[in-house]
């Protein structure tokens, strides 16, 4: 994850310029001149306001009757016998600059020209921000040039948290599916959405076939599904596989002799599993080898043996115990 942080504020400078009084005989005392100059360039900013109401009431601009004023102000000083240097030339209108001058982006301006190059909103008072040479007012910096969050898609204004190739308010990069947002764990991505470990495993991890819990790491696949090692046992006894082979019986893995008994192929002589050569009799299953005479232990042959009792005898040996 990557924090940035957005541009910081410029604040502009002002300053008050000192007229350069020229003594022309003959002519008022030079100290009432330069106090009335004083009090002329300080009300200046006062008067363009009311200006610019007057102005928009009569349908008149207000760059023309601060222009009227201004040589009417200039008119009335030479009277006096002052000549007043222009402090600068205002980088918007290009004029000069003869009350106050406005210092930012290495340019001079009359205060009511240094303006929001996007809303206009006058930036004489407070902070401002530079792009590409222009000015902008904090509002207007952020809709135009922060980094947009890929959430709500608003500015992003301090904080700047990168991942996923997007960029994020850092309260607003969270998991996809609870809505929590990230610790130390960090994130897992699926698909281009993040999501906290918990919600990951549980919605796109394999599921053990034994547990049908999340398989992360080591794991076995067999019956066309993974396996937890320690879940991969014997369906009916839970012993594990030693030997590397298990027989299959409707998609579970069983040991031989638990296959068998669910097959029904169980020796009924010795009880274990039949493989080879079998002898069914009276619905069970023996080896040949096993097929025996309860009491003489002879073998038996198919169609010459009684039953008693569960148990198997040649007839001979059935006649001698029975009859």
């Amino acid at each position: 994850l990557g924090v940035d942080t957005t541009a910081s504020p410029l604040s502009a400078m002002s300053s008050t310029p000192v007229p350069v009084p020229k003594q022309l005989p003959p002519s008022p005392p030079h100290t009432e001149a330069a106090r009335q100059l004083d009090e002329l360039l300080a009300d200046l900013g006062h008067t363009q306001s009311k200006l610019a109401a007057a102005g928009q009431g009569a349908g008149v601009p207000t760059e023309s009757l601060l222009d009227n004023m201004l040589d009417s102000l200039t008119r009335d000083l030479q009277e006096l016998g002052i000549t007043a240097a222009p402090t600068g030339v205002c980088a918007a209108c290009r004029k000069p600059i003869a009350g106050k001058v406005l210092t930012a982006l290495g340019k001079a301006w009359h205060p009511e020209h240094f303006t929001c190059a996007r809303c206009g909103q006058e930036l004489d008072k407070g902070p401002f921000f530079e792009q590409g040479g222009r000015a902008f007012c904090e509002e207007d910096y952020h809709q135009a040039f922060s980094p947009r969050c890929a959430y709500c898609a608003g500015p992003i204004r301090e904080k700047v948290l990168t991942a996923l190739e997007q960029t994020w308010h850092p309260e607003h990069f969270f998991c996809a599916h609870c809505g929590k947002v990230f610790g130390d764990e960090g994130f897992l991505e699926r698909n281009g959405k993040p999501y906290c470990h918990q919600d990951f495993l549980a919605m796109f991890a394999p599921k053990c076939q034994g547990c049908e819990r999340p398989v992360m790491d080591n794991y076995l696949s067999a019956l066309q599904g993974v396996w937890h090692s320690e879940c991969f046992v014997c369906t009916e006894c839970l012993t594990g596989f030693t030997g590397g082979s298990f027989f299959e019986l409707e998609g579970r893995p069983y040991c031989e002799l638990h296959f068998h008994q669910r097959q029904g192929t169980i020796c009924h002589g010795c009880g274990r599993p039949v493989t080879g050569r079998c002898i069914t009799a009276a619905g069970r299953r023996y080896h040949p080898e096993h097929f025996v005479c309860t009491y003489c232990l002879g073998r038996l042959h198919k169609g010459t043996f009684r039953e008693c009792g569960d148990k198997m005898y040649c007839q001979p040996c059935y006649d001698k115990l029975f009859v």
